[in-house]
């Protein structure tokens, strides 16, 4: 994540709350139990047969529901199925755009199709957050062309379907390349750092702790969460922890003279590092609430 991205006064979200379309008794609940953002599903959480009741579903509660404390995103059906082809019909005939803040396009495979597509929300709503889910083989050997598209807001990595598409095991070290490849697609893109598949387990929030802290470590800065009960887990695995504030605050204090070399807990610290602890202060102010909750 890039320190004048940092800079904005709007955080990057970092926990993504998947709610099905087809369940809009969940909707508000979704928000209030405290997402950066909620995912309004079409795809994959709904059946083909309640797509429709989905779509009105969305389209009911966003009339309803002028403002929320998270962004909201919706997640469309794949590009080239026939079923996207009805969900632009439905968003290009919804009021009120300005409620929708972004557009998940899962299995993005196509450059120069998902290129006419962004084109296409954001003539529908100027300042949309646009984002490719990478979860295919053909997706991933088209990932740095897919980052580069103009307009396009983040990547994030659909590990679900990944696995099923090269029939591989759901462990990290099946997923190591294409997660790399995708944190290293973005940054030469210039984009902020994207977002972690979702974590199966539920209930057994150590490996939800675990397989966010490993994203974080390899240079994701978000998760799709799949149940409110991981939030605040996913958060505190993305934002630094009073440990690394407090190193961070060393560094800080020993560079207050000027030195872009100097000794901390007997170790040197150069000016990357010393950029490293920028990053962790902006990144606590940005996100203040989570960070003072973790270390109370």
């Amino acid at each position: 994540m890039q320190l004048d991205r940092l800079n904005s006064k709007t955080p990057l979200a970092i926990s993504y709350l998947f709610v099905p379309g087809n369940r809009p008794e969940r909707f508000t609940k979704a928000v209030e139990a405290g997402p950066d953002a909620i995912i309004l599903d079409l795809e994959d959480a709904v059946h083909p047969d309640s797509k429709p009741a989905a779509r009105a579903a969305i389209w009911a509660w966003q009339e309803a529901t002028p403002s929320v404390a998270c962004e909201r995103y919706i997640r469309l059906n794949s590009v080239s199925s026939a079923l996207f082809r009805q969900d632009l019909t439905w968003l290009n005939d919804m009021r009120y755009p300005e409620r929708c803040d972004g557009i998940f396009l899962p299995k993005a495979e196509c450059p120069q199709a998902l290129g006419r597509t962004v084109e296409h929300l954001l003539a529908w709503r100027s300042g949309l957050k646009v984002v490719a889910i990478i979860e295919t083989a053909k997706g991933l050997q088209q990932v740095e062309s897919i980052a580069a598209i103009p307009g396009l807001a983040r990547l994030a990595f659909g590990s679900l379907d990944f696995s099923l598409d090269i029939n591989c095991t759901q462990i990290p070290e099946a997923f190591l390349f294409a997660r790399s490849r995708i944190v290293l697609a973005s940054r030469t893109a210039d984009l902020p750092s994207p977002i972690d598949g979702v974590t199966p387990a539920i209930s057994d929030l150590a490996v939800v702790g675990q397989d966010s802290h490993y994203a974080r470590s390899l240079g994701f800065g978000a998760k799709l969460c799949i149940h409110p009960s991981q939030l605040s887990t996913v958060q505190r695995a993305f934002l630094p922890d009073s440990r690394q504030l407090a190193w961070a605050d060393r560094v800080m204090r020993a560079v207050a003279t000027g030195s872009h070399a100097v000794q901390v807990d007997g170790e040197m610290v150069d000016l990357p590092l010393i950029e490293h602890a920028q990053r962790l202060l902006e990144l606590a102010r940005l996100h203040a609430p989570i960070v003072r909750a973790d270390a109370s």
